[in-house]
């Protein structure tokens, strides 16, 4: 049932890194409660709920946080929880009356995780922002793209789901884990800027030894070696190779047979550009299918690029389960995994409001008690 079996996690609702992290910490066997608004959001009203894949294995109730009593439910649902998370601007859980200060003082063992992109405190804290402008700050975007082009956008995994939702999840469970020595929570304020700026340790080190240049596109890294690139394949698609050390290189060399002649010296950066030139030459000679029989079982650290449609059908992904497919869709399976407490799903994105009585009911609320919350439209229960 997953290592975070017995854990009880509140979701305000939010978007993007917030889900994300509930999902990370459900996928792990915490009863994560996902607190919806009455009528949803346009994120949480799709036309098949079980596509909504950031929401999968939570358990939903609608609460109007606008009212008293509202948050009162909140608050009594804190009382008994092990953690919330929420993912709002700065202050707003505070105008809510939902702030950390009165739930840690309702649980003082409470864990409150709170999502942003630029932090609780800042001259930028309450500025509007998504994930590239938050990537862009933390200096992870401009290394990124092709010599002599503007900088690529890596979709939004570095800030909302790499350097957000992920950071917050850590957080939340070495605070959960502290809570359980100490009997006192606390808040993690997890900032997606922080999190992107913390992926770029090691590039920031490099740039300060003077291994790393600042246009982006030249570096070993970046797309810039001949060794460590994407290449186009006769039939259109993509390979990509990365025989970065000297065996992986030795042996992309004696493959490659009489080209090898052109790729001698392999960190001669001044020569890169011509190396990658005959390199895409070579490439260019064969499909991709032809290429996957050439490498494969030879150490050269080489994979075909998949698309999204092409990916869970590969057979390492067979063979591993990463994906599962119910016959109607298919997700990628939780991750990482585990040798005694696996991880598993526990069901797909649960409908608006779908376990408002089974929460409140699991949380000692008496019936009379929800049939006065469901009548002041306090809750609100699945339509």
């Amino acid at each position: 049932m997953g290592p975070l079996k017995g854990l009880t996690v509140i979701e305000i609702s939010g978007i993007g890194p917030g889900p994300f992290a509930a999902m990370s910490l459900a996928d792990m066997g915490a009863d994560v409660i996902r607190v919806e608004r009455p009528g949803g959001s346009m994120f949480s009203n799709a036309q098949e709920p079980r596509l909504d894949f950031l929401n999968r294995g939570k358990r939903c109730i609608c609460v109007d946080l606008k009212t008293p009593e509202g948050v009162d439910t909140i608050l009594e649902l804190v009382g008994k929880a092990d953690a919330l998370l929420e993912g709002n601007r700065p202050g707003v859980m505070e105008r809510l009356g939902l702030g950390p200060d009165i739930c840690l003082e309702t649980n003082p063992a409470l864990v409150y995780g709170r999502m942003t992109g630029w932090g609780q405190e800042g001259p930028m804290a309450q500025a509007a922002g998504h994930d590239l402008n938050y990537v862009a700050l933390a200096g992870a975007l401009h290394p990124m793209g092709r010599a002599g082009e503007k900088p690529a956008i890596p979709l939004n995994l570095v800030g909302d789901f790499g350097g957000g939702g992920l950071m917050l999840a850590y957080g939340m469970v070495c605070a959960l884990l502290e809570a359980k020595t100490s009997g006192e929570g606390q808040v993690v304020d997890a900032a997606m800027i922080d999190g992107a700026a913390t992926l770029m340790a090691s590039t920031f080190a490099a740039s300060q030894a003077g291994f790393w240049r600042e246009e982006r596109g030249t570096n070993f890294l970046d797309g810039g070696a001949h060794f460590y690139e994407v290449y186009e394949t006769a039939d259109g698609r993509y390979i990509s190779l990365g025989s970065i050390e000297p065996q992986f290189y030795a042996a992309l060399l004696e493959i490659l047979g009489d080209d090898a002649e052109h790729f001698q010296n392999q960190w001669d950066m001044d020569n890169w550009p011509a190396m990658k030139d005959k390199m895409a030459e070579i490439i260019a000679r064969k499909t991709r299918d032809e290429w996957d029989a050439v490498f494969e079982g030879v150490d050269v650290c080489y994979a075909p690029v998949l698309s999204i449609s092409e990916v869970r059908h590969h057979p390492h992904h067979q063979a591993r389960g990463t994906f599962i497919d119910d016959g109607d869709y298919w997700q990628p399976g939780p991750a990482p995994r585990f040798s005694r407490t696996g991880a598993e799903l526990r069901g797909p994105s649960a409908k608006l409001g779908q376990h408002t009585e089974e929460i409140l009911r699991d949380f000692g609320f008496s019936d009379e008690q929800i049939a006065a919350k469901l009548a002041s439209g306090a809750v609100v229960g699945s339509s």
